[in-house]
């Protein structure tokens, strides 16, 4: 790519400042620092510096964020703030990996990895978004077992079986719930096709990642290595 695309999505600066930069000869490419702005690079081969420190260049990456409540799941919107308001622009091309209602928190993925991302939402993969709900309403084993069947919510087809397990039957009911798909507003239709509401909705797996629940709500950080290593596993064990 250009030298001064590369350091301005490396966020070094903005376009017209890295080709400062570049003409000061504060930037160097194999310890030259005859180079110019439209230059290409390869930063996997060649050894990029500005002021003196080497760049290391990471053509994919990947953020764990903790989605607060109140926040669209979109890259721009003029009436909210979005989950990329609190992700550093480190890198072009970064999207969060499907979508999480406005008052739905919890565990958002977001790379500009296009093949990861399409992996873990294709329906042909079937892979597994976990849930912490609380709900408006006694959830029983008979609803329960609908849920392992699939239930009507409108659309053509029933849902696929989703996995309810009840931590707390009460007025106010505490469930977790394991689904294979993302229909619109999915979990909420499910329990409105029961007679019960969701009052809080989180979001703590999708496929074989978990949220890392030091994080708090509004925070992220980086995927471990190995964490990628099971994300793109999960991405293939269900083609």
């Amino acid at each position: 790519m250009r030298l001064d695309k590369l350091l301005a999505d490396m966020q070094i600066g903005t376009r017209n400042e890295v080709k400062r930069y570049i003409r000061q000869g504060n930037v160097t490419v194999n310890g030259s620092c005859r180079v110019q702005p439209k230059q290409q690079v390869n930063p996997m081969e060649q050894e990029i510096c500005c002021f003196g420190k080497p760049l290391t260049y990471q053509k994919y990456v990947y953020y764990m964020f903790h989605k607060p409540g109140g926040c669209v799941t979109a890259r721009k919107d003029q009436k909210y703030k979005t989950v990329m308001d609190y992700i550093p622009k480190s890198h072009s091309g970064l999207s969060p990996v499907g979508r999480l209602d406005l008052d739905t928190e919890g565990l958002l993925l977001i790379t500009n990895d296009g093949a990861l991302s399409h992996n873990l939402l294709s329906p042909a993969k079937h892979v597994k978004k976990i849930y912490e709900v609380r709900i408006d309403g006694i959830v029983t084993e008979e609803d329960a077992a609908l849920f392992a069947v699939g239930v009507e919510i409108g659309d053509s087809t029933k849902t696929k079986p989703a996995k309810l397990i009840i931590k707390k039957s009460a007025p106010v009911s505490e469930v977790e719930i394991t689904i294979t798909e993302g229909r619109y507003h999915q979990i909420k239709r499910m329990f409105q096709a029961v007679g019960k509401e969701v009052v809080y909705l989180k979001r703590i797996g999708m496929g074989n990642l978990k949220l890392d629940e030091t994080l708090s709500p509004g925070a992220y950080r980086e995927l471990t290595a190995q964490e990628v290593a099971l994300l793109k596993e999960q991405g293939e064990t269900y083609v």
